[in-house]
């Protein structure tokens, strides 16, 4: 035998063997990678992350929420040329080979075996790119890119190809936080997939190659570059001509960042969607693409912002210039580039922007924003009547309004009727742009809360945690625990009626003094200084007189008077155990105020606030849907006519007593005819709706936290207050139906004021963060007050009054002025009172007297 011939023997030999043994390498690696892999089928049913939204009452967005921009779309929506634009650049066999394009694989080999690489591009299909993405890790390994190759076989067998491309498309990074080619059209161009140019597809289908470092944002001339090589690959693929491929690479790049746009600004409340929306579901909650749609009221939001800013902005310039934010010392040639770097991190607040001094001279000053536009400030753009350059110097950070003046189309004039010119179309002549004006201005000291609520079912209509969520993320409305002063009272008046008071009783505004066991003395006052001796109850509220709210208190007891209160809501233990709860000690939000006003505007139902309408996931379906505690006042519940003893009604374990009066009092017997009822007018039974068993069941009655005829009484006093109290600032509404009670504390650290009006209940706080003093006389009435009318200015229009009926149960009499029943006719004040209280009204004619007030003995009141 020849020696070439046995030469090619062992060669034969050793082929035979180097397969027999790569057969054998590759059969091991099948066995030990195939029982690994992942089932495919989990695919069908995969969830992409996608961030939680959350929407108005009317749809709107009011916010995102999550870590990725992912709008998962389906291929069926996919422009032709945007798929065909990826087909181009990453797979071009695709729609052809069955998971691996072994021609990619024979050149990746080539490059591998022929340069000095170790990583070399090709070989990945886009089936491969899928399974790498969703069930492999980027190691490079062959290991890896076997089981990545065996597993795009399956995903072939399993999965058509669209429903392939249509993972790729919405699984794939396009840096920038955004995932999905449905998201990276709106981040880079703000636009939909189907409004998108030729060079806008072929430059998001450059991105996922490099999306970090070949983005049109981070560096447009390589993204460029990769963009006309797409072009190009797809003209050669006639997905497209050479006409249009020269023309889309004449464009110039023009992506730019692109947020989705929030339609409805409400920061706090959005916040509170988001940790509400964790407590639920936990931390999955801001990936798993839920649908969130508030109770909230874009109208009345934007009002509710505007009024706590402009109240907060009137406020502030009654106390003048205190000083600029903060001072940098900018060095001698710093010029306004360089120094407006040092604003970095330093957000701009409602309309006020943070600004750097360049300069002052005169009554000017130069300043430079944040995104280098340089200003000068005249002596007519100062601050309360000061010129720029006698408040600042250089290097001084302080804040510019700026505002917009919107000029409205001129139309011309219209043409007589019936004539040729009135026929004719007469074009409006178009608006000038805004006019955009500066001056200086600053961040108050003060900070303020507001919230309105519905009081039929406690749904959150508006809601403003604060002058600005850029400047503080504390939330007032909800976690400030603040004194609400006088502003607490009517819940003292409503305990005092329980006990058997009225409107019209007589009580003593004068002086008593309070010992407690260790020998302190507390001295209550009015907040003038002077005492207007017996009064009746009613104007004592109008007056807003501390010492007839403590002689109440101190006549029914303070644990009655916490029981009690507990039924609007309030947490016993937030409200002190002694006396100086009658003027407001307690620590209260304002949610948990304008949630205990709901009572009376109600009727006197206990309702529970919310905000989260309802809740749906990615796919539409509807996860949660609130069911609202509601108050129904003509549902009946209490019974009775105006003078029968009705069926005791029990509260939490408290009895209210006969129609909601307190069980150890006394009634009139409804079989003896009472000999004052010629002196009263009663009040006709209410008809009662009637309810069928399936709206009973439907329903969600909230429960009856107090008696009716007192959520009546206290609401036509608060109206009172309004008439011709310290809420007289309010008739500016002119509206029958509003009612409120201002409020504040001591050294003015807490300005209030509660009410309603329509189908509202709204509360506004005033205070400084700090718990320093708003100023001098920065009453409620003064500092709360306005914003309450600006915010209910808005709120109220349009809507109907509500009304204030007697309910069932009361007598109409009339009171002359030293507490006691006249005739009716006589002369005297009217009120209307509880049926069963005509027979201790006789008792109060003689409480004014010196001899029959309250002693003032010791009492702990600490």
């Amino acid at each position: 035998m020849s020696r070439i011939r046995r030469w090619l023997r062992w060669a034969l030999y050793a082929f035979i063997g180097a397969v027999l043994l790569g057969a054998i390498a590759l059969g091991t690696l099948y066995y030990l990678i195939v029982p690994k892999l992942p089932d495919v089928e989990t695919l069908r049913t995969v969830e992409l992350q996608e961030p939680m939204y959350v929407y108005a009452r009317d749809g709107r967005l009011m916010a995102l929420f999550g870590e990725t921009r992912r709008y998962p779309i389906a291929i069926e929506d996919v422009p032709d040329r945007l798929k065909q634009a990826f087909i181009a650049i990453e797979d071009a066999r695709f729609y052809k080979h069955h998971g691996i394009d072994y021609k990619g694989i024979g050149r990746a080999i080539w490059l591998l075996a022929t340069t000095d690489d170790k990583r070399v591009p090709g070989g990945s299909t886009i089936t491969q790119q899928v399974a790498r993405q969703f069930f492999l890790s980027s190691e490079y390994s062959y290991k890896r890119k076997l089981g990545e190759m065996l597993l795009a076989m399956r995903m072939e067998r399993e999965l058509s190809k669209d429903e392939i491309f249509e993972l790729y498309l919405n699984k794939s990074f396009f840096g920038n936080r955004a995932y999905g080619v449905g998201a990276a059209a709106e981040f880079y161009y703000g636009k939909k997939m189907s409004e998108l140019s030729l060079d806008e597809m072929a430059s998001l289908a450059g991105i996922p190659k490099f999306p970090s470092s070949g983005n049109p944002l981070s560096n447009p001339d390589r993204a460029k570059l990769r963009r006309d090589y797409i072009l190009d690959r797809m003209a050669e693929q006639r997905f497209i001509s050479a006409d249009e491929a020269a023309q889309a690479k004449a464009v110039p790049m023009h992506a730019s960042p692109h947020e989705r746009p929030v339609e409805v600004y409400a920061p706090y409340v959005a916040e509170m969607v988001r940790q509400e929306m964790i407590a639920r579901y936990g931390a999955e909650a801001l990936t798993k693409g839920y649908h969130v749609t508030t109770t909230i009221d874009p109208t009345l939001q934007v009002a509710a912002d505007k009024a706590v800013r402009d109240g907060l902005s009137v406020y502030d310039r009654r106390h003048g210039w205190h000083g600029v934010e903060q001072h940098f010392d900018l060095a001698a040639g710093e010029d306004a580039a360089t120094a407006r770097q040092r604003l970095r991190g330093i957000p701009a607040q409602a309309n006020l922007l943070p600004a750097v001094v360049l300069g002052s001279s005169g009554g000017q000053a130069n300043v430079v924003l944040g995104d280098g536009t340089e200003l000068t400030l005249t002596e007519k753009q100062g601050f309360g009547g000061r010129s720029p350059g006698s408040l600042v110097k250089r290097g001084d950070v302080v804040r510019i309004q700026r505002t917009e003046t919107v000029t409205e189309p001129v139309v011309a004039p219209a043409a007589p009727a019936g004539t040729a010119a009135a026929a004719a179309v007469v074009p409006a002549v178009p608006a000038k742009p805004p006019v955009v004006s500066y001056r200086l201005d600053q961040l108050p000291q003060a900070q303020a809360a507001l919230v309105s609520l519905e009081p039929s079912n406690g749904a959150l209509r508006a809601l403003s945690g604060g002058y600005s969520f850029a400047g503080a993320k504390f939330n007032r409305a909800t976690q400030a625990r603040r004194q609400p002063g006088s502003s607490f009272k009517p819940f003292v008046y409503a305990a005092a009626f329980e006990r058997g008071y009225n409107p019209a009783s007589i009580v003593l505004d004068a002086p008593v003094v309070f010992k407690d066991r260790r020998g302190h003395l507390w001295r209550p006052q009015n907040d003038g200084g002077n005492f207007a001796g017996p009064m009746r109850v009613r104007e004592a509220m109008v007056q807003s007189r501390n010492l007839v709210s403590v002689r109440l208190l101190d006549a029914m007891g303070v644990d009655f008077a916490r029981k009690y209160i507990s039924h609007f809501g309030f947490d016993p233990e937030q409200l002190p155990p002694n006396l100086s709860m009658s003027l407001g000690t307690a620590s209260l939000t304002p949610l948990s105020v304008a949630r205990g006003y709901s009572v009376f505007a109600n009727g006197g139902f206990r309702i529970t606030p919310w905000f989260i309408d309802e809740v749906k996931d990615r796919a539409g379906a509807v996860v949660f849907k609130e069911k609202p505690a509601t108050a129904c006042p003509e549902c009946g519940g209490r019974g009775g006519t105006s003078v029968a003893v009705p069926v005791s009604t029990v509260v939490d374990g408290f009895d209210l007593g006969p129609a909601g009066g307190s069980a150890d009092t006394a009634k009139p017997d409804p079989n003896k005819p009472d000999p004052k009822a010629k002196k009263a007018e009663d009040k006709p039974a209410a008809p009662k709706k009637e309810l069928t068993a399936a709206e009973k069941a439907s329903m969600n009655l909230a429960p009856r936290a107090i008696d009716d005829r007192i959520a009546y009484q206290i609401v036509s006093m608060l109206r009172d207050v309004v008439k011709r109290g310290t809420g007289t600032a309010a008739k500016v509404l002119g509206r029958e139906d509003v009612g409120g009670k201002t409020g504040s504390t001591n050294d003015h650290r807490d300005a209030w004021f509660s009410g309603f009006g329509g189908p509202y209940v709204t509360t506004v706080w005033v205070g400084r963060d700090n718990y320093k003093s708003l100023g001098y006389r920065e009453y409620g009435g003064k500092a709360a007050l306005p914003i309450w009318i600006d915010y209910m200015r808005v709120a109220l229009k349009d809507q109907p009054l509500a009304v204030n009926e007697p309910p069932q149960g009361m007598v109409k009499v009339s009171v002359a002025g030293n507490g006691a029943l006249i005739p009716d006719g006589a002369g005297g004040v009217i009120e209307w009172v509880k049926a069963e209280d005509l027979e201790r009204m006789q008792t109060y004619t003689d409480y004014g007297n010196e001899e029959s007030a309250p002693s003032e003995e010791s009492y702990d009141i600490f």
